[in-house]
């Protein structure tokens, strides 16, 4: 899925390597035009074409004896890819307008936002270049499914923020463990953008952060609690089935729960003394 940080495993993995002391290139293969992904990735020689004032070294060339991490190598255009594929298999480039074939030495790691089997049903990727580029599939899952890292993406984030402006803001544990409760369609972008806005919200000369009551993206699906509503049912019943979902998807935490709910403990507290739960003195 988009924004789950798969930029960050070339870096570590360029970072941990032999390669670490050659340079780390990064390319996007869905933001090259078109008409230049030849002159991007393999280079060109000066006059090779109009506005091409001097000789350019591609990407191949740029990342000699380091990484190159071509992002998003899905929506590279598919007549473009024997190109890559030759470049792959005979580890040489010829720039646009030469002759002559330069030998490249790179660690080449490739990404994309789609499952192996959206690739393989939609023939974005040609099957040669995908053998080729996958010989060691790494699956990225969503921030929803790895929720135990969500505290330790929040402080890293939270500590690179001190240490760029100078502030002290620190977690409390019931904060990290609402943000545990968000599902964050937009995975780890999402709650990197989120820790900026609260940190830009809360008092710089402080050390608490302030978070909003509830935590939602405007460009993500609303989530929803229970299967929907149905015509009949009284305001008790539906508040009574809200209450016990709420409860169930923060695994009991009443104190979250009530803050989700937009109540206080002691009013959630009494709403399940009346619906007789025997296990509501506890937390």
């Amino acid at each position: 899925e988009s924004g789950v940080g798969k930029e960050s495993v070339p870096k570590i993995i360029h970072s941990l390597s032999h390669r670490k002391h050659g340079k780390y290139i990064a390319v996007n293969c869905g933001a090259i035009p078109e008409g230049t992904i030849d002159s991007e990735l393999f280079g060109h020689e000066k006059g090779a074409f109009t506005g091409a004032i001097g000789r350019k070294e591609g990407v191949f060339e740029q990342a000699e004896n380091g990484t190159l991490f071509l992002d998003e190598i899905t929506e590279m255009p598919i007549d473009m890819q024997p190109n890559l594929l030759r470049v792959l298999e005979n580890k040489v480039v010829i720039r646009v307008g030469g002759t002559k074939a330069m030998p490249v030495n790179c660690r080449v790691v490739s990404a994309t936002n789609r499952s192996m089997e959206e690739i393989a049903e939609s023939k974005v990727l040609r099957e040669d270049i995908y053998f080729r580029l996958a010989v060691f599939p790494i699956t990225i899952p969503p921030l929803r499914e790895r929720k135990e890292d969500i505290p330790l993406l929040a402080e890293h984030f939270i500590n690179q923020l001190n240490e760029e402006n100078g502030s002290q803001f620190r977690w409390q544990p019931v904060q990290l463990e609402k943000l545990q409760t968000y599902d964050w369609p937009g995975n780890v972008r999402e709650l990197r953008h989120f820790v900026h806005r609260a940190a830009i919200m809360s008092d710089p000369e402080g050390t608490e952060i302030e978070l909003p009551k509830t935590i939602e993206s405007p460009f993500a699906k609303k989530q929803t609690l229970s299967t929907g509503l149905k015509a009949g049912r009284t305001i008790e019943e539906v508040e009574k089935e809200l209450i016990y979902a709420t409860l169930e998807k923060v695994d009991g935490n009443k104190t979250t729960a009530a803050e989700m709910l937009g109540i206080s403990t002691k009013t959630l507290y009494n709403r399940l003394h009346a619906y007789g739960d025997l296990n509501s003195d506890s937390e």
